[in-house]
């Protein structure tokens, strides 16, 4: 075996062995300090691509939910209402009946008829309601159309109109039936929504997330493998010392 003194072969590989090992004990620490399995691009193209993908659509489906949580809130909203139409329309259908009895008196009857004005004028109010700025009983609110007809008819009547009465009591306990079953689809929707994201993130997780115990063991080899450099690449430049006794 020859002996040279320029080129220290032995020497450059140690240092290339311990810039590649040293490389890879950084990235196991950028990985296990920051969580994640792509600290950067080249980590894995590819995967970050997708990881991306998954993140926004995981995210928008969070935003949906959350779209999804305020509608039943209306929707309870709107019932809450509805609730109390029920019990001020059940009221004037016994106002209008008393009125009717031929046992009253004048004052009576004039008193039967202001109480039934003034649930007139509560129904209207109602009718106003809002959520956030949005009108409970219109067409924006989903189901407010039929809500509007059965109001309007009451605000145009009086207290001797009972066939009026009737049938709003008719039409809101329609609209309280379908009032709920909007909310039991936005339920079902909901949970969909809550299992498809959690799918979602667990899938990126294992493109994007770090194996904190797979990558321990893998940086405890780099960081030997980095000392055991250091120490070869010592050792190789060493030996070009025998040199010196072979010119003496």
């Amino acid at each position: 075996m020859s002996v040279v003194i320029n080129t220290n072969y032995a020497a450059t590989a140690a240092a290339n062995n311990l810039a590649a090992s040293n490389l890879n004990l950084q990235k196991s620490l950028n990985r296990l300090s920051s969580g994640s399995k792509i600290v950067s691009p080249s980590d894995d193209a590819g995967g970050l691509a997708v990881s991306m993908k998954i993140s926004a659509e995981a995210t928008r489906l969070g935003a949906s939910s959350t779209n999804m949580a305020n509608e039943v809130s209306f929707f309870q909203t709107q019932d809450g209402a509805l609730k109390v139409v029920g019990k001020i329309l059940d009221r004037m259908s016994e106002l209008s009946t008393l009125y009717t009895d031929k046992t009253k008196s004048t004052s009576d009857i004039a008193n039967y008829a202001t109480e039934f004005t003034s649930l007139v004028g509560e129904l209207g109010a109602i009718k106003l309601s809002t959520f956030n700025g949005i009108a409970l009983f219109d067409n924006a609110g989903g189901l407010g159309s039929a809500a509007s007809a059965a109001f309007s008819g009451l605000v145009k009547g009086d207290i001797s109109t009972l066939a009026n009465i009737t049938a709003a009591i008719t039409a809101t306990a329609a609209l309280r039936a379908d009032n709920g079953s909007a909310q039991s689809t936005r339920g079902f929707e909901a949970e969909l929504l809550t299992v498809t994201k959690a799918n979602l993130e667990a899938a990126n997780s294992r493109i994007a997330d770090v194996d904190v115990a797979a990558e321990s063991t893998q940086l405890a080899r780099w960081n030997i493998l980095v000392q055991s450099g250091t120490a070869m690449l010592a050792q190789a430049n060493g030996s070009s010392s025998s040199v010196m006794r072979l010119l003496q």
